[in-house]
């Protein structure tokens, strides 16, 4: 083992998730995502397209984009996994997967409003989703050394916190200095910083530019204070090949571990349905609220705080309980989440008709309605996600633990064109985009069901001793 203190190491690996989150916060949710389908709608408007078939049109684009990434992610996963452990070396597939965020992040800025080359934009956008997904697999497969197996649970959570406040802190500068809403102004009411052209929103094409240099400087430390235990291995010959008979060995062993089966079919349901909620919900405000990307901003700061707290005392809850009470409590708190916005539209809430105007500030009730039920999301959103990935490592073969992680990522994948292509049929079906993201709260209860088939503390030695 290295000679660098586990502290610091901890604190290293810690910076991922602070380093990481500004493109899920910035990009993926409430600041490029809404900015994409905006732009699409009028474009497809432009062209001809009503309204509302144009802007269901954009949705279904940025569904697709997302479906597009998640199968690759899917397939690629679990013999990237496999070919970690057969090395025992994670650090250079994250070097690898750093620079595709990099470069990833980097292309939004070619977003421009009325020339945007869709398929480039959305492909460039798809790589450092890809990128960022792969570094998240890694890093979150060196968790078990960092402290031990009761710990474990309050250093994930603690990570995920870190990771909130830094997409926080992101979102705000973001918002306040480059991302400008219609009039051209930021948050602040000035024009976007550097000389940069609000009529051609560089402000908010900028987004991307900026998630990547924020990426680039925060993850210093961790390439300096994080090391893997143990020698490294060279690969060994065949690796590819290895690791994919490995990893059909045990895919054909999860029958003999049921309890980890269950888990990896449930997170992928629930974590389906939370990623619908994330990556259409500042859409959603956009085309159903008519919101500006400014108004998604200062509701993804909300709703982030939420999640920065909530993941912060939910690990120490899931240290003192254990993991699964914590997913349980977040998972229905999220299905009653996206019961209430269901029912938001501009003019009623749960079907009662409300007042259109401004009741505080600049605010309508189904605006606050809306805030609220995104706080719930953010923060039982943050606290299901870094209790999930301790339950991981509870349920995981110590022995194969990045692979375990790699299929993790499958689980989480595998399905991840479910929840756009359900919200999809349901809006087409329903001629309501209101209705279309309900699929959500099926996913959610399915989740909740197979996890009764769970242990809590994993699989006894037993089971991994008679699957090796």
């Amino acid at each position: 083992m290295t000679d660098i203190p586990l502290k610091k190491r901890v604190r290293g690996w810690m910076m991922f998730d602070w380093a990481s989150q500004p493109y899920n916060t910035s990009l993926l949710t409430f600041v490029f995502g809404p900015y994409f389908a905006a732009v699409v709608a009028k474009q497809l408007m432009d062209g001809g397209l009503i309204e509302s078939a144009a802007k269901a049109q954009a949705q279904s684009t940025w569904g697709w984009a997302l479906t597009i990434s998640g199968l690759l992610i899917a397939a690629l996963a679990p013999v990237m996994g496999a070919v970690a452990d057969s090395s025992g070396r994670r650090l250079p597939f994250i070097w690898v997967f750093s620079a595709l965020y990099v470069v990833g992040a980097c292309g939004v800025w070619l977003a421009a409003p009325n020339v945007m080359n869709i398929a480039l934009v959305l492909g460039l956008f798809i790589i450092g989703l890809i990128g960022m997904e792969f570094a998240t697999i890694f890093t979150n497969a060196m968790l078990p050394d960092l402290g031990p197996r009761e710990e474990i649970g309050k250093l994930s959570g603690t990570g995920f916190s870190i990771g909130y406040v830094g997409g926080l802190v992101s979102l705000v500068l973001i918002l306040c200095l480059l991302a400008e809403n219609e009039q051209g102004k930021t948050l602040i009411g000035i024009q976007p910083i550097l000389g940069l052209d609000p009529e051609l929103r560089e402000g908010t094409r900028s987004v991307g530019t900026f998630t990547a240099l924020w990426y680039m400087i925060f993850m210093i430390p961790f390439f300096l204070w994080v090391r893997e235990p143990g020698p490294h291995k060279p690969f060994p010959k065949n690796v590819v090949r290895k690791s994919f008979s490995d990893l059909k060995v045990t895919l054909s062993k999860l029958p003999k571990s049921p309890s980890l089966t269950a888990y990896l079919g449930s997170s992928m349901l629930y974590r389906d349905a939370l990623n619908g909620m994330y990556t259409f919900g500042g859409v959603y405000a956009v085309l159903v609220l008519d919101w500006t990307v400014v108004d998604v901003g200062v509701f993804g700061i909300l709703a982030i705080i939420a999640g920065a707290i909530s993941a912060f005392l939910g690990g120490r809850a899931d240290s003192r309980f254990g993991p699964k009470p914590v997913i349980v409590s977040c998972i229905v708190a999220l299905m009653l989440a996206a019961i209430g916005i269901v029912s938001i539209s501009k003019e009623s809430i749960f079907g009662v008709m409300v007042s259109m105007e401004d009741v505080l500030g600049p605010f309508s009730t189904s605006d606050l309605a809306f805030y609220f039920c995104g706080c719930v999301v953010g923060a039982a959103g943050g606290t299901l996600q870094a209790a999930s990935r301790t339950m991981l490592v509870l349920q995981a073969n110590p022995e194969r633990m990045t692979e375990a992680f790699g299929l993790y990522a499958l689980a989480g994948k595998a399905t991840s064109f479910l929840a756009p292509m359900l919200i999809a049929i349901v809006t087409t079906v329903s001629e309501s985009q209101r209705i279309g993201v309900s699929p959500v709260i099926v996913l959610f209860l399915l989740g909740l069901i197979l996890l009764l088939w769970v242990k809590p503390e994993g699989e006894d030695e037993e089971v991994w001793a008679s699957a090796t």
